[in-house]
């Protein structure tokens, strides 16, 4: 039997993402257009403040206050075309967290606030300084963490504390941090780094949340998805749900490499009998 198409992380658009295209409803017409069973769009959160912005936030003119009224107009954008194209896609309405200084606090505060269906547990800036923006940025938080061990433990130790504390119920491109290293199959060797990762992998199963097996790594030129196989195999020996999302931002990116990362999930092991999220 044929798996069916799903994205628990997917979504973005260019009227809620400066560095995405298209409408909401263009993007969610895309799903439609390729059949999938159901997408959960997963917009990123606003920042807590200004110097947590990114460029092309800045280049347009916003602030942290008028970003949380983009925001406040996506949840009810999203809410609204959940309603309207009920009867040909399900649509599972969520946002996609942070975790710099201050941000799951907030990200509690806007959960209670919008009550989404999910919430998607993002891991994208180390000491407080963006991993996945360029390989510069990369290298300065490789320096701010006193090396490139240091850096990865620093972000697993962050991924454990958002397990922990905010329980989003997937947990998005588990091993993100790979981004700009090109030695990053050596990491998983490491000691101290595979013991944070055992740890957090528990941690999730404990939980019942579900991963992201974000596929967008390889629309980017990556060799394989977010998840890396090493990690894959601790996920499956685990029996934690892995669902493949395309994390589109534009509706030519739905849907891309999806059906490459339901092959790498079935190659290994895991279900396709997709598990959907819900809220807690």
């Amino acid at each position: 039997m044929t798996p069916a198409l799903v994205s628990i992380h997917g979504g973005h658009s260019g009227q809620f993402c400066s560095h995405a295209s298209d409408t909401l409803e263009e993007v969610i017409q895309a799903y439609m257009a390729r059949k999938f069973s159901w997408v959960g769009i997963t917009e990123h959160m606003p920042p807590v403040e200004d110097r947590f912005m990114y460029a092309e936030e800045r280049a347009a003119g916003f602030t942290a206050e008028t970003l949380r009224d983009r925001f406040h107009n996506y949840m009810t954008e999203a809410r609204r075309l959940q309603k309207h194209y009920a009867d040909r896609l399900e649509i599972l309405v969520g946002f996609e967290t942070e975790a710099y200084s201050g941000a799951m606090d907030y990200a509690r505060q806007l959960r209670g606030q919008y009550r989404p269906d999910y919430i998607i547990g993002g891991i994208h800036h180390v000491a407080d300084i963006s991993l996945d923006s360029g390989p510069e940025d990369y290298r300065q938080a490789v320096a701010a963490c006193g090396g490139i061990t240091n850096l990865y433990c620093r972000y697993f130790d962050l991924q454990y504390e958002m397990i922990e504390t905010l329980q989003p119920e997937v947990m998005a491109h588990f091993d993100l941090i790979r981004i700009f290293d090109p030695q990053y199959h050596q990491r998983w060797q490491q000691p101290k780094i595979l013991a944070c990762i055992r740890r957090n992998l528990q941690s999730i199963a404990d939980k019942g949340l579900i991963l992201d097996f974000n596929v967008a790594a390889l629309r980017k030129g990556a060799s394989e998805p977010y998840i890396s196989a090493p990690i894959l195999e601790m996920a499956r020996d685990l029996k934690i749900p892995t669902v493949p999302g395309d994390d589109s931002h534009g509706a030519e990116m739905v849907g891309a490499f999806i059906e490459e990362g339901i092959a790498v999930l079935r190659k290994a092991g895991l279900s396709t009998n997709w598990e959907k999220p819900k809220a807690q």
